[in-house]
């Protein structure tokens, strides 16, 4: 009977780990998408930093570059939200395999404990049996 449930405990464990491990490819591509962020923001100033310093130059080239700085910010932000998105579906579809894999631990303890009561219960008779045969040798 308990062997049944140490299977699917451990069947419910790897799918906790792999939801955990997917939740941190996740968390772990966030983080990229945020220095990239961070990245294009600190290119942007060293730009900025250098069309100042030739401003005839920057008035033919930053333009266009400001134009395409636009357009990665936009799609690193929707990256971002979609990211965002996938890592709340991911920590809740984890959060849940958690839980049933606590039911099971639960109900496999419930089990043990019954199964020690039982063999502590069985045990007791049998010293109440020898005694009383011991007090009425007597």
């Amino acid at each position: 009977m308990a062997k049944s449930l140490g299977g699917l405990i451990r069947l419910h464990e790897w799918n906790v780990d792999q939801k955990r491990r997917k939740l941190g490819e996740l968390l772990n591509l966030l983080a990229d998408l945020e220095d990239q962020a961070i990245g294009l923001e600190e290119e942007v100033k060293s730009e900025q930093r250098v069309a100042s310093a030739s401003p005839a130059v920057a008035g033919l080239l930053y333009g266009n570059y400001a134009m395409g700085v636009i357009e990665r910010r936009r799609r690193i932000a929707e990256s971002i939200a979609k990211t965002e998105e996938t890592v709340a579906a991911a920590r809740e579809d984890m959060s849940d395999a958690f839980m049933i894999l606590k039911k099971f631990q639960t109900a496999q303890e419930n089990r043990d404990r019954l199964e020690a009561e039982e063999l502590n219960r069985k045990e007791q008779a049998v010293l109440d049996e020898i005694g009383a045969r011991r007090h009425f040798h007597r």
